[in-house]
């Protein structure tokens, strides 16, 4: 795309406020002559920028009917130029006053940089070889009270690119490119699940009972039935019950409220992706996310592999298998099978761990594994075998009932996706609620709740079930280089601006 930020423009230093004035007065004087631009209600376009510039042979010579936002004015006595910019590509527009006549020519010299115009006439390439639009005539579709910042060079600060992503778009074309580059891969991901028989549902996003995960909710009021209600932490004890119910394949893909903390990584709202496929485990749901991501980033970028942050990341091959004991061996020379749960601890404190008189052997490894092991998982990593304590809704693995055949995957150092062999034994269900219940008595204000009808629904029998949980916002940052959630979020959650 054309850079729209190099654009020449040659309006004079003023006051802010001068600018509006003006801006201001320019729109009376058209609605009192009875030119308001904002009661035109449409405008029939025969062409894009981006067709007559990629294919200009197409459009030698031809008349054409554009629209677009004017990001440049260059006055020249009895022609000027001007750029507009219609959501595709910026084109260059030539304005005569014997094409137009004095009136319109003049009018047009008055129009200010983010005025929306439409336009007709010739394209043509001038003698400096840039394909342009020979206006013979245009309608003013929309006036710009406000003018583009800094001089429309860019806008730089970040917070008010956040704040005003409008005038983002508008001003920085490469952010429009990264929300285009999330709708590919939120589309490639639907297709890829379709294809695999996968049902796209929809569970509610208000609900009387908080479950599915271990986080703080946001909490409103039904008024009618007088009944505080959580926003969804998670669809998963939703699409349990449909597995329950018949169906084989579900997923689901929308958004999750979590009222907890915000820095690159979290926002309070945030997309995800879930599924369950019965009869499958956690092996299962490992082979769909690489697929998943290889077909992704195929689709996606054209390749399996990317650069993110300068370093490169390789989808390709299967991805490296690792229990979290083992990691938490390799980098803190810390052995859960041979060490006794005193001497664990003790290395834990000397390392320099908070560590709790409640914590037990697998809270400690979990607690181990968070501080010094994940940031250290750049390249495509499963860190498989969860401690029960700290997976409350997965199966207990045969060989050690103290873990769980859970994974979740790792690259950059961030989590990226959780997954388990779903617990479907409706007894050991209901103790891992109460176990929950009882640490939300001591205080933790994350901990789930009872959920008594989907324990009533796995007592009616949920066949072994693999689920799969994927962060969509994280997904989309490494697929367009982006170093924070809020560059991939339309309009990210922001504290009020005070006046």
């Amino acid at each position: 795309m054309s850079n729209i930020n190099d654009a020449p423009n040659t309006c004079e230093e003023l006051d802010i406020n001068d600018i509006v004035a003006m801006r201001r007065e320019k729109l009376n004087i058209l609605k009192e002559s009875g030119n308001d631009p904002f009661q035109e209600v449409r405008y029939d376009r025969t062409a894009q920028a981006c067709n007559i510039l990629n294919s200009y042979s197409d459009y030698d010579g031809k008349t054409v009917k554009i629209a677009g936002r004017i990001m440049s004015k260059r006055i020249m006595g009895k022609a000027s130029f001007a750029h507009i910019y219609d959501g595709t590509e910026l084109i260059q527009l030539y304005a005569k006053v014997d094409l137009l006549g004095v009136d319109e020519y003049e009018a047009f010299k008055k129009l200010d940089i983010g005025d929306i115009i439409g336009v007709t006439g010739d394209v043509f390439t001038t003698h400096k070889g840039e394909i342009s639009t020979k206006i013979s005539n245009y309608i003013l579709l929309a006036k710009s009270l406000l003018p583009l910042p800094e001089k429309y060079h860019g806008l730089k600060n970040t917070d008010l690119r956040y704040r005003q992503r409008y005038v983002d778009l508008i001003i920085n074309p490469e952010t429009k490119e990264v929300f285009i580059k999330r709708s590919k891969i939120i589309t490639a991901i639907r297709r890829f699940l379709d294809d695999k028989g996968f049902i796209e549902v929809e569970t509610p996003v208000l609900n009387t009972i908080l479950g599915g995960a271990n986080a703080r909710p946001f909490v409103t009021h039904h008024n009618t039935l007088d009944l505080d209600m959580f926003l969804r932490i998670a669809p998963e004890l939703y699409l349990k019950r449909l597995i329950v119910g018949g169906f084989q394949k579900v997923y689901e893909l929308g958004r999750l409220f979590r009222n907890e903390g915000m820095s690159i990584k979290h926002n309070p709202e945030f997309t995800t992706m879930e599924l369950y496929q019965a009869f499958a485990d956690y092996n299962d749901m490992m082979d769909i996310v690489e697929e998943l991501y290889k077909h992704c980033a195929k689709e996606v970028l054209g390749s399996e592999e990317l650069d993110y942050q300068e370093t490169k990341i390789d989808f390709k091959g299967s991805w490296h298998r690792v229990t979290m004991s083992e990691l938490v061996k390799i980098h803190t020379d810390i052995d859960f099978y041979c060490d006794s749960l005193e001497i664990i601890k003790d290395k834990a404190i000397k390392m320099g761990l908070d560590v709790k008189d409640s914590y037990t052997w697998g809270k400690l490894m979990y607690e181990l594994f968070d501080k010094y092991v994940e940031d250290k998982l750049i390249q495509p990593t499963f860190v498989i075998d969860y401690p029960v304590e700290v997976s409350p809704l997965a199966k207990r693995k045969k060989d050690d009932p103290r873990l769980t055949e859970r994974f979740e995957f790792f690259i950059f150092g961030r989590e990226m996706g959780n997954a388990f062999s779903e617990l479907n034994d409706p007894i050991d269900q209901r103790h891992r609620f109460e176990e929950q219940g009882r640490a939300r008595e001591a205080g933790d204000d994350e901990a789930q709740m009872m959920d008594e009808d989907f324990v009533t629904a796995l007592e009616y029998g949920m066949p072994p079930t693999g689920g799969l949980g994927i962060g969509i916002d994280r997904m989309v940052m490494l697929f367009t280089d982006s170093s924070s959630i809020r560059d991939v979020l339309l309009f990210p959650t922001m504290k009020p601006k005070l006046n």
